[in-house]
């Protein structure tokens, strides 16, 4: 490990981009002995590693929610569970939108010099998507547990499968960074 209980240097933990002290891009700086360059590289393979695993699920679940419209149960449904499809189909396509757009980014911007600024940008592009991913899912759930059960604890059990979505994604992980990292 670089001294970092995390393995990972102060900079990459918070999203900064240090304390500019590291110098230029030939310059070696952090943990890892890296230049800006070479931490740009290994953050945008890690980053594409990720956006991998989320976009194929959203495309996937995205791909089914357009094909319900064409179905003959979809017109036999109340008029709020169909505004509950659309409200789910456009977080679908958001997130899609969200997390298809660090590539268009790659593409756009490759060859330009701002590796660094592309990595931070397409970091965001992808946290959005994983925060639209959320919603749809979790629309998408109540949607089918309504048609499925017309149950009144429903609500109760999307809520519940939301805490555990919100656990899984961010508080256990914002957990281990608050005690697994140091200021070194």
């Amino acid at each position: 490990m670089d001294g970092h209980n995390g393995g990972t240097p102060r900079g990459e933990r918070d999203g900064s981009q240090g304390d500019g002290k590291a110098g230029g891009r030939g310059t070696r700086a952090g943990g890892r002995g890296e230049t800006e360059e070479e931490r740009a590289d290994r953050r945008w393979q890690e980053l594409l590693q990720e956006i991998r695993v989320a976009q194929t699920g959203v495309q996937i679940l995205l791909g089914f929610l357009l094909t319900v419209v064409f179905t003959p149960l979809f017109h036999e449904l109340a008029q709020t569970d169909k505004t509950i499809y659309l409200v789910t189909v456009v977080l679908g396509s958001l997130a899609t939108g969200a997390l298809i757009g660090p590539v268009s980014f790659h593409r756009i911007v490759s060859g330009r010099q701002v590796k660094p600024q592309a990595v931070a940008w397409a970091s965001r592009l992808t946290f959005a998507g994983i925060l639209l991913l959320l919603a749809t899912l979790t629309t998408a759930l109540f949607l089918i547990l309504r048609v499925a059960t017309h149950d009144p604890y429903v609500p109760w059990l999307v809520a519940g499968v939301l805490a555990w979505y919100l656990v899984c994604w961010f508080a256990l992980p914002l957990w281990v960074r608050s005690h697994y990292t140091t200021d070194d």
